[in-house]
């Protein structure tokens, strides 16, 4: 088995599903007293989170490099950001590690659900929906577009990440501006919504709405758990 090169913490609410769904799915797929073969770092994503306000993404980048070279150390086989946002800096990261980095857009874009669909919705931060590093591999890898909500809903959308989601905050009346957002998104044209940042899935599941749901989270683990047990 692989092993796992983990970096969590922005935050750690979807990061403490990544590692329980690692292990339960290392496990169905091997039975016995399997589990995942796991080195993991967990940031503290406040001074992290400052830097994204301020557009210090070199700096970020640079802390992002030195924990990813430490899980290579560690021992790890290849590697996975639990956030989504921060893929914006897979090219940086590439360039500075030996092993592969399993970009969470295309766990996405491999995904069984996406296969007939040719545009999708996308949910996420402010910097995942208005900025294209997700939205252009979508496109240029897969042939998905993908829609956006508009700047005021971006706004709203951004904002009951950070001050909610990630602090492990979740009620009815986040999620019902969230669904509102999904049908909206569903009427333009979207024949499937991607959440596309980590916290969503907590919110939002698909018994809450009849419009298809692609949690990336959820597609990140699985392409994962394969990438961990191919060598089997």
């Amino acid at each position: 088995m692989k092993t796992i090169g983990l970096l969590g913490g922005m935050s750690w609410e979807s990061s403490q599903v990544y590692y329980r769904e690692l292990n339960q799915q290392i496990n169905q797929q091997l039975g016995g007293l399997h589990s995942a073969s796991i080195v993991m770092i967990n940031v503290d994503f406040a001074p992290i989170e400052q830097l994204m306000v301020r557009g210090e993404w070199s700096v970020i980048g640079k802390v992002l490099v030195r924990h990813c070279l430490q899980l290579q150390s560690a021992g790890a086989d290849f590697i996975v950001i639990a956030t989504n946002t921060m893929h914006k800096l897979a090219p940086v990261i590439e360039q500075a590690i030996d092993v592969p980095l399993l970009h969470i857009a295309d766990a996405v874009g491999r995904s069984e659900a996406i296969k007939s669909i040719k545009k999708v919705g996308l949910l996420g931060t402010a910097f995942t929906m208005e900025q294209d590093f997700y939205t252009s591999r979508l496109k240029s890898k897969y042939g998905v577009k993908a829609l956006v909500p508009n700047a005021e809903e971006c706004f709203v959308m951004n904002q009951i990440i950070f001050d909610e989601l990630c602090k492990g905050h979740f009620n009815a009346n986040a999620k019902q501006q969230y669904l509102k957002v999904i049908d909206k998104l569903a009427d333009q044209g979207a024949e499937a919504i991607v959440l596309a940042c980590t916290e969503i899935g907590l919110l939002v599941q698909q018994h809450d709405t009849s419009v298809t749901l692609i949690d990336a989270t959820h597609e990140h683990i699985k392409l994962a758990v394969n990438h961990a047990i191919s060598c089997l």
